[in-house]
């Protein structure tokens, strides 16, 4: 029997990012393999979703199908876990890749771009020891011709750790794992300190202990998610060369009641037995599992209708924000991305205005056969009146990009909704709802779009 391949994912699967995967696993195992053009379809059943989709366009004579299913991650899950096999997966199976997938080069964001996802590649050791670690440049804007020196530290730490990183050009020179405990100290200590006022992540050699300075506290707590990332892969690849004595971070910021037992970092200090000045790590285990099928997230809703708009209308996505899932750019008519601003304006926000926060959807859609753009907020099935209530948020993203960069088209606003039993929808607000046993529901106002998809998608299961 053939076997299968399944991608568990959080986010919405892009078919560029499958494409990547798909010659990755054929070089790796040296299978032939011939790519056409993608499609990724719900599988229905009797008219119903079976919240498992299939891709389409991938061929290789020692795969049968492939499979993607929308899971929940335990704390820090990494975006794609990979698994090879007939069956779909479980708990006790083992994937061949655990990938995190990243639009962020550090020509935009240095710290983004390398060190907050590093916690994932620690975190996942505790699940799947062996398990092939892959970052996953998936790059929407030029790479930064010369990479910065938080870059190259971080990628050495990556590669040290047994990271591969696919989608950038890397120097061989420049980007190779460390060898030494002492090579990690000098080239962290050697880079340019950080503004004034800010706290440097710097390496301190002493007889019994290497302390490591590093701000954690941020918003009321622990959640320096930058440094959470830069600290739990230093500490790591420390712990991988060798260092058996106390590891001690210093000017993290931190009180003890900031310090719960569930945050990622306290799970990751416990198991590299990480200290942090001054304050009592409490004992904390890891939970069981590392995933689990995702059965009533709002994305449900939104995710799919994204995906049966992409693949049976000549519609598609210009932006999309589907709860835990990583922000997109939004994209002008000549294709060009571009980053949403957070705040009208900053300085005001600083200072304590609320008011100057940019509401986004969840999802842009363009219809270009009826020249109309659809707002998307996602929400479930409990929750729809505040998803009704937040589609009066939108008209700043409307005049300062939308009608910027679409000026004749109309705009529409609408709900996704996901969850419940429910076989109708009454509030003309809402234009779709995948209920609990995945029936599609259309609302009495959906977006002509969402009709068309629909119908397109019914046709092609009948």
């Amino acid at each position: 029997m053939k076997k299968n391949l399944w991608f568990l994912t959080e986010e919405r699967p892009k078919k560029e990012v499958l494409a990547t995967i798909f010659q990755k696993f054929a070089k790796d195992y040296g299978y032939t393999a011939f790519l056409d053009t993608l499609r990724i379809f719900p599988i229905l059943e009797n008219n119903t979703f079976t919240f498992t989709y299939e891709v389409t366009g991938f061929r290789c004579n020692k795969v049968d199908k492939v499979f993607v299913k929308t899971v929940s991650g335990n704390s820090s899950f990494t975006d794609f876990l990979i698994f090879y096999q007939e069956k779909e997966p479980t708990i006790a199976d083992t994937p061949i890749y655990a990938i995190e997938e990243t639009k962020t080069d550090d020509k935009e964001s240095r710290n983004t771009g390398v060190y907050q996802r590093c916690s994932k590649f620690v975190f996942i050791q505790s699940y799947y020891p062996d398990v092939k670690k892959i970052m996953l440049y998936n790059l929407q804007v030029e790479q930064k011709e010369t990479p910065t020196s938080t870059y190259i530290f971080g990628t050495k730490l990556l590669l040290t750790l047994g990271v591969e990183i696919l989608g950038k050009k890397l120097d061989s020179e420049i980007f190779t794992p460390f060898k030494t405990i002492d090579e990690i100290i000098d080239l962290k200590n050697e880079m340019r300190k950080a503004p004034k006022g800010n706290v440097p992540i710097l390496l301190t050699k002493k007889q019994a202990k290497i302390e490591i300075s590093g701000r954690l506290f941020k918003s009321g707590g622990l959640s320096h998610d930058p440094n959470i990332g830069a600290l739990s892969i230093i500490c790591a690849v420390l712990r991988k060369l060798g260092w058996k004595q106390n590891l001690e971070i210093t000017q993290h910021g931190l009180e003890q009641k900031h310090v719960g037992k569930t945050n990622k970092f306290i799970l990751i200090a416990n198991k590299l037995q990480i200290s942090l000045q001054g304050l009592t790590v409490p004992k904390a285990e890891m939970k069981d599992d590392y995933w689990k099928y995702d059965t009533d997230g709002e994305k449900l809703g939104t995710i799919f209708i994204h995906l049966v708009v992409e693949n049976f209308t000549q519609g598609y996505s210009i932006f999309e924000n589907h709860a835990g899932c990583e922000k997109g750019y939004f994209i002008t008519k000549e294709g060009n991305h571009i980053p949403l601003e957070k705040y009208k304006d900053r300085e005001k926000y600083k200072a304590g205005d609320k008011e100057q926060i940019v509401h986004i959807p969840d999802l842009i859609l363009i219809d270009f056969g009826r020249s109309e753009v659809i707002n998307v907020e996602g929400k479930k099935y409990t929750f729809r009146k505040n998803g009704m209530a937040e589609l009066g948020n939108y008209d700043y993203i409307e005049q300062n990009y939308i009608l910027k960069h679409y000026p004749k088209f109309n705009i529409l606003r609408t709900v996704v909704l996901y969850g419940s039993k429910e076989e109708e929808i009454i509030e003309i607000e809402i234009g779709f709802l995948l209920n609990e046993n995945g029936k599609l529901i259309l609302g009495i106002k959906a977006p002509k779009l969402f009709q068309e998809a629909v119908k397109n998608l019914l046709d092609f299961w009948h």
